[in-house]
């Protein structure tokens, strides 16, 4: 059976398909634009780039391509056709096996996280696009307050600046040969390094040394929730509209600074540091472990993002379909992210006369020292700076929207009365407003360390162990043959063999190598030259622990509130599907999960009473028309009923 172009099963009776108190996307586009805006984020740009660069250049592209295939998509499907099913988002689908709903609040706490510190990077993203509408970048020159001797720009300046260029260098021209040997041994400090350190984050010596909140971060931090807010004030219903500006206008960005990269001396030779195969490097471990990593990370699975987005869905959306254009997509961008950032980084490169090693980098360290530095170079620098820092900010918003809405719809159903369903702007408020407060010690001078702390620890290996806990209770626990054939009552047809093969085998052992090679690989965390010390990597493993905790102690709760006079009674009970488990909507209740006699009848009888009336006003109209046209007083009629 197929789907039609509307997202309907053909032969099916017409429905509304619509669930109007929980509401749905406006259209499919919306659903697709939001998913791909939520996987699409900052790591596609100054992650990947680096990543492929690092382990082997193009030939990084043929394991990455492989965990797409076998483990990206088939884990992107999984989720997506799990929210849909339900209508629920990531606490109310484990209405499948309650006993794992811990593996709901998992997902929760991961969310939590990963949305107060994405926020924090989304607001230094607006601080650096409020510091570029000037005539010139502020991180250009080194003659700046906050400026070291160290520092050592890479634009000559001009003018005034120039004259006291020409007074410093006469002033040391004796001492120039002496010091010359002692600046080459010294390393490089750029501009916008010290801007960035100095200036912008004010950073202090050590984690523990919070200082003082860094007020002009603090107010684009407000900035940034109240945005988040305004474009989710209605749920899905705004945010599917904003959307269609912050999900296409990146690319839009990525393409115009690709044209500009391009056209650089020195672009060519970037490329090719960044595509260039090294074959050898893909009989190395570690480099298939960073391909696998990439593809789970960069796709947001097992952040309750997926199951939630799709849970919005009507219940016959193709999102066999989507997820594969999402997927694609994802990783697509990845790619052509990475001619835009080598671009620029091999032309700052043949600038500097040095190779491109020495200037590529990642995290934040790309998006806010390499990067506006290379810009500084171009003329009209400025205007390159706002399109950069603007495309980082939509492509933040993107995903902290889709972190937003997991926790306020997981709440919202979770609790599911009338009011808090007609008053879900304040539950969104008030998600936002502790969000903010939470965000408040990451804007301080030590916030640097503690925003990396949780990138690297809140969401690392807990996310591997909720996804694979999930294909293990959906495959095995709830069982392969019943979730295939909900998937095909959703659908209208099965999930293709090769799906079906990689949820129960190949995606759960790919899983458990990314699990074992993040352990194997592990080392403490540093910043530059800064040593986390061991009270801090303990708060980072407390926070790794802290979602994935949840699971057994939620199952041992749910074990010990279930019916049964022995442990294996209870816990037999505990991980059978609930009854309120299956579509939401009465009207697809059918077969296993049909209710004779329940209110879903007397709801969708109006409507089949409402089509008949329909059918018979229309053929009375045909009947009329008929005989006022008919030549020889005759009436044909038609008897039969549209099906």
């Amino acid at each position: 059976m197929e789907i039609s172009k509307n997202g309907a099963v053909p032969g099916e009776p017409v429905k509304t398909d619509k669930n109007s108190r929980r509401g749905n996307w406006g259209n499919q586009i919306e659903f697709i634009l939001t998913s791909v805006g939520y996987a699409v984020g900052l790591g596609n740009v100054w992650r990947f780039p680096y990543l492929c660069y690092r382990n082997g250049g193009g030939a990084f592209m043929f394991p990455y391509f492989i965990m797409l295939v076998f483990c990206g998509i088939p884990l992107f499907f999984l989720e997506l056709s799990f929210g849909q099913f339900a209508s629920q988002g990531c606490l109310g689908v484990w209405r499948i096996s309650p006993m794992f709903k811990g593996v709901g609040y998992g997902m929760m706490v991961v969310s939590t996280y990963i949305g107060i510190y994405y926020n924090v990077v989304i607001c230094i993203a607006f601080y650096y696009f409020f510091s570029s509408m000037t005539n010139l970048l502020p991180w250009t020159y080194c003659n700046n307050p906050w400026n070291t001797p160290t520092c050592n720009g890479v634009v000559t300046p001009r003018g005034i600046n120039n004259t006291l260029a020409n007074v410093t260098r006469s002033l040391v021209t004796g001492a120039a040969e002496v010091a010359v040997e002692v600046v080459n041994k010294t390393k490089r400090t750029s501009p916008s390094e010290e801007y960035w350190k100095h200036y912008v984050l004010q950073i202090s010596d050590d984690i523990g040394n919070f200082g003082e909140v860094r007020l002009p971060i603090l107010g684009c931090l407000a900035v940034s929730w109240v945005v988040v807010f305004l474009c989710l004030i209605r749920g899905v219903k705004s945010s599917g509209k904003v959307v269609y500006f912050t999900a296409t206008f990146p690319y839009v960005v990525l393409t115009i600074l690709f044209i500009r990269g391009i056209t650089l001396e020195g672009a060519v030779t970037g490329i090719k540091y960044y595509l260039t195969p090294q074959w050898h490097k893909i009989l190395d471990a570690k480099v298939w472990g960073d391909a696998a990593s990439q593809i789970f990370y960069s796709l947001g699975c097992a952040w309750g993002g997926l199951i939630t987005m799709a849970s919005y869905n009507k219940f016959h959306n193709n999102c066999y379909r989507d997820s594969i254009i999402i997927s694609i997509t994802n990783c697509a961008t990845s790619v052509y992210a990475g001619f835009v950032i080598f671009s620029i980084l091999g032309f700052m490169a043949h600038h500097l006369n040095v190779d491109v090693s020495e200037v590529a980098d990642h995290g934040p360290g790309l998006a806010f020292v390499a990067y506006p530095e290379a810009l500084t170079l171009l003329p009209i620098s400025p205007l390159w700076s706002l399109l950069f820092f603007f495309m980082l900010i939509l492509l933040g918003l993107g995903t902290q929207f889709c972190l937003l809405e997991t926790l306020v719809t997981a709440i919202v159903d979770e609790i599911g009365t009338d009011w808090i369903v007609r008053n879900k702007t304040v539950v969104t408020g008030g998600v936002a407003i502790v969000g903010f407060l939470l965000g408040v010690p990451l804007t301080t001078q030590a916030g640097i360390y503690w925003l990396l702390l949780m990138d690297n620890y809140a969401a690392s290996f807990s996310l591997v162990i909720i996804s694979c806990i999930m294909c293990i209770c959906i495959m095995y626990v709830y069982g392969h043959k019943k979730y295939f054939k909900d998937v095909e009552m959703m659908l209208g047809f099965p999930p293709p063999i090769f799906f079906r093969v990689c949820w129960r085998f190949v995606s759960p052992i790919i899983i458990s190598f990314i699990l074992i090679f993040t352990v194997i690989q592990y080392k403490p965390i540093t910043y530059n030259d800064y040593v986390y010390p061991g009270w801090s990597l303990a708060i980072g493993f407390l926070m790794a622990m802290s979602s994935v905790i949840c699971i057994p102690i939620y199952a041992l709760y749910k074990i010990a509130k279930s019916e049964g006079t022995t442990f294996l009674e209870r816990l037999k009970n505990s991980c059978k599907p609930d009854v309120k488990w299956g579509p939401a909507l009465s009207e697809h209740r059918i077969g296993l999960y049909a209710t004779p006699g329940s209110e879903g009848e007397v709801e969708v009888r109006p409507l089949k009473e409402e089509l008949r009336e329909k059918e018979k006003e229309d053929e009375k109209r045909d009947e009329i028309s008929l005989t006022i046209q008919g030549s020889n007083g005759s009436t044909e009629h038609n008897t039969t009923p549209s099906a």
